[in-house]
């Protein structure tokens, strides 16, 4: 009876010392995916990071690591924005090659932006064209919001492979070919592929954007973590975009872009106009409807409530507002410069009740219909919307193979943010995810290690968040003694009147009576034993022989059982008597129908016990 309660407390108990225990760092649900989460558990018993600058492997169009503290081979703009004043026009933001502010990873390098309110712009060239031919474009990078982001953006540019390609003139309207990276402004997140498009027949670049990623963005930008970005192009015009190496967003070149690559067949004729007897109105007024006779249009909508009275103590006399008489000139009121010096108005204290001219109050007019108007029917001339006739498209063209861009011969960070601190690291560009992927093995992946090792315990951060939301700690207070409330019911003492419920159980026992036809019937079954075979009838003497000496042994408990309810049943045993007289005879008739031999009295007598 004790022991589902107890096995809950102990439940309980295991839960309560696991979460004690538990890991906080550990993501259990990608702890069978994902490898660096045991890498994690290393890194917190090791007192330090054997960090090498990465090297590629393979074949690359340009890497960055600022691992050796200058920016070797990349250029700052000097050019100024179009139409802007010159004070705000330069491109005068300040860089520098730091660590990070938190979790730093010895020898590590990165550069940052440093400068709130500015525009920055730098670039640098790639060591060969990348030429959008038979191979598949990666291009990947790091991202740090070490301050958080206001409004301000992190993406990069690839500029196009043109004559006038000059990197000390880089600015928001020089050439590219893709754009790609975080943006953010206001409550808008944003991840950028924009990739611009040559039109075969114009020859103008239209930019192309690709869907929003399905994923909340918010994260990237607020954790204050070292996040990876990664776009892979493929010759067969499908892209992927990954964040921290897990797809966010996916789609195909020539179906997941807006405003589509292919223009439409057809286009609505310009020079169409709509016939001036075209009728677009799907109602009309019913031009056989009449205004009624009793239809007054100069009743007003409101009345004055004519059963008002004006309440006692209205003080017509009285204005609502006086002036305060407590009210002082200040000191330094220039009469000249400031005017005549009046003292604030208060509301009356004399008006408790109302003051002023006294009015009724005004109620809806019962009569009021307002302006009449014909109800609506259907417009039986009515011929739909009116749109423009389709001709084919001057324009048109199908490019099948929108991956063939513009190639693109640098990497340029032309950015403008509110807020500082923004660190970009280890740049590559090249043609096979396999060398990206090891790239951020050899970089990337230690700055996950050290954040991991140094992310707080599961106590600290919710510490943290009641101090931001205060009604948390309600919750935190229900939470905690949740366990002790069930613990409590389900763990405390219970106490159980078993002898009790079993003395009652026999008071009904005892009162029960016993009917002559039940007698009658027991005398029939015992005749119908007589009738059995021999084997029969020894199996059942040894079965009755057990029960009686079941009976044997309870008798003295029932006598005791008895003298202790001598009491309770003494009211009862006046009517038991007189049943107990006419069972008697009836036992006496039933032994001498049965014969003499004790074998068919001990039957019958047997048989009663086990039906009692």
């Amino acid at each position: 009876m004790y022991f589902p309660g107890f096995g809950l407390c102990l439940g309980l108990l295991f839960i309560s010392v696991n979460a004690e225990f538990m890991h906080d760092d550990v993501e259990v649900k990608d702890f069978d995916e994902n490898s660096d989460e045991i890498d994690v558990v290393e890194a917190e018993s090791s007192s330090e990071i054997n960090y090498k600058t990465p090297k590629p492997i393979g074949e690359v169009y340009f890497t960055e690591t600022f691992d050796s503290g200058k920016l070797v081979g990349w250029v700052l703009s000097k050019a100024k924005k179009d139409d802007m004043d010159d004070e705000v026009s330069m491109y005068d933001g300040r860089w520098e090659i730091e660590e990070l502010k938190e979790n730093q990873v010895p020898g590590d390098r990165g550069l940052v932006l440093k400068s709130r309110a500015k525009h920055h712009a730098l670039s640098a060239v790639l060591a060969k064209p990348f030429i959008f031919a038979d191979k598949p474009l990666v291009v990947q990078y790091e991202v740090n919001f070490q301050d958080g982001i206001d409004c301000g953006g992190a993406y990069i540019k690839l500029l196009a492979d043109t004559d006038d390609l000059i990197l000390e003139n880089f600015h928001d309207k020089t050439s590219y070919t893709i754009m790609f990276g975080p943006d953010k402004c206001g409550e808008d997140y944003k991840l950028h592929f924009i990739f611009r498009h040559r039109h075969p027949k114009t020859g103008v670049f239209e930019e192309k954007h690709a869907k929003p990623p399905n994923v909340h963005l918010k994260k990237f930008f607020t954790d204050r973590k070292t996040h990876l970005y990664t776009l892979v192009m493929n010759p067969d015009n499908t892209f992927e975009v990954l964040i921290d190496q897990i797809v966010v967003n996916k789609g195909n070149l020539l179906e997941d872009v807006v405003p589509p690559v292919n223009p439409p067949r057809e286009i609505d004729d310009p020079n169409d106009k709509k016939p001036e007897e075209w009728d677009e109105r799907l109602k009309i007024p019913d031009p056989a409807a009449v205004k009624p006779e009793d239809w007054d249009e100069d009743e007003p909508a409101q009345i004055e409530d004519s059963s008002a009275v004006k309440p006692n103590g209205w003080l017509d006399n009285e204005t609502k507002f006086i002036l305060n008489p407590d009210a002082e000139k200040p000191d330094d009121w220039n009469e000249d410069m400031d005017g005549e010096w009046e003292a604030p108005h208060i509301p009356n204290p004399a008006c408790r009740i109302g003051c002023g001219e006294w009015k009724p109050p005004m109620i809806d007019n019962p009569k009021y219909k307002g302006v009449w108007r014909p109800p609506m029917i259907n417009n039986p001339n009515y011929q739909g919307i009116w749109s423009p006739q389709k001709i084919p498209n001057p324009d048109y063209f199908e490019d099948d193979h929108p991956f063939l861009l513009t190639s693109f011969h640098a990497l340029g960070l032309e950015l403008w943010s509110m807020t500082s601190d923004i660190y970009f690291d280890n740049f590559i560009i090249c043609s096979e995810k396999e060398v990206a992927d090891r790239w951020a093995e050899d970089g990337w992946r230690f700055k996950v290690l050290v954040a991991n090792a140094n992310e707080p315990g599961v106590f600290k951060q919710l510490m943290a968040a009641a101090e931001e939301h205060s009604w948390l700690w309600l919750i935190f207070l229900v939470l905690a003694g949740l366990p002790v409330i069930l613990i409590t019911s389900f763990c405390w003492p219970r106490k159980v009147k078993k002898k009790y419920e079993d003395t009652e159980y026999k008071k009904k026992t005892i009162c029960k009576p016993q009917t002559k036809g039940a007698l009658e019937q027991e005398v029939k079954e015992g005749k119908a034993a007589l009738e059995e075979p021999v084997d029969l009838e020894e199996e059942n003497k040894e079965s009755d022989g057990e029960i009686l000496e079941k009976e044997e042994e309870s008798e003295p408990e029932q006598k005791s059982e008895e003298e202790e309810e001598g009491e309770t049943l003494g009211e009862q045993e006046e009517g038991d008597q007189s049943n107990k007289s006419g069972l008697e005879d009836e036992m006496k008739e039933a032994d001498e129908s049965t014969g003499s031999g004790d074998g068919p009295i001990k039957s019958l007598r047997k048989r009663r016990v086990r039906k009692d």
